[in-house]
């Protein structure tokens, strides 16, 4: 007598009337997906990508359900219709690319309109509000970052109109005489 040394091969041998490891279409996506996804991802560079792939191939297994008779091989049968989905995109996809003698290149922004500029602007504005005492910078904010009037943030710092507007008419002449901000100018 023998024993079986492979017994995958085996259990292969056992009769039909076993019960598919996969009774259902939705089980199998359920428990498999994870693996799935990573084979995808392996396929394509980008993760939005392999989840579009994997989709696809899953679908064409769907299809294809009824027909597979060994359930077993349900990883074989989605990874080859995985690879065949991405052949065929990568062999259907189109090159946008010209040639030409100059290479096209962007309008040159104008002056305020530089991205870089911007947040420069803004990120030495912030280092100067910082700057302000505790009490100048919270009527600043207020009024400016946050457009309150001065009625409103005298409501909201508990304090009178004119305290707003003194304390605001300091922080605005501190800010103008700061150094930093006038290299921005």
């Amino acid at each position: 007598m023998t024993t079986p040394v492979c017994t995958r091969a085996s259990n292969a041998a056992a009769p039909a009337t076993q019960t598919p490891a996969y009774p259902s279409f939705a089980s199998y996506v359920k428990a498999r997906q994870p693996v799935l996804l990573r084979t995808a991802r392996s396929l394509t560079a980008n993760p939005s990508d392999a989840e579009d792939l994997l989709q696809t191939a899953l679908a064409k297994t769907y299809v294809a359900w009824e027909r597979i008779e060994d359930h077993r091989a349900l990883d074989g049968y989605v990874r080859r219709a995985l690879l065949n989905t991405r052949t065929s995109q990568w062999r259907k996809r189109r090159v946008d690319e010209f040639v030409c003698e100059e290479l096209p290149e962007p309008e040159p922004v104008r002056g305020g309109d530089d991205p870089a500029e911007q947040q420069a602007l803004h990120d030495a504005m912030w280092r100067a509000i910082m700057k302000l005492p505790a009490r100048q910078r919270a009527m600043v904010v207020l009024r400016y970052y946050e457009d309150l009037s001065e009625v409103q943030t005298a409501e909201v710092l508990d304090v009178s109109v004119g305290t707003v507007k003194s304390a605001v008419s300091r922080a605005l002449g501190k800010l103008r005489e700061d150094p930093e901000l006038g290299l921005v100018r």
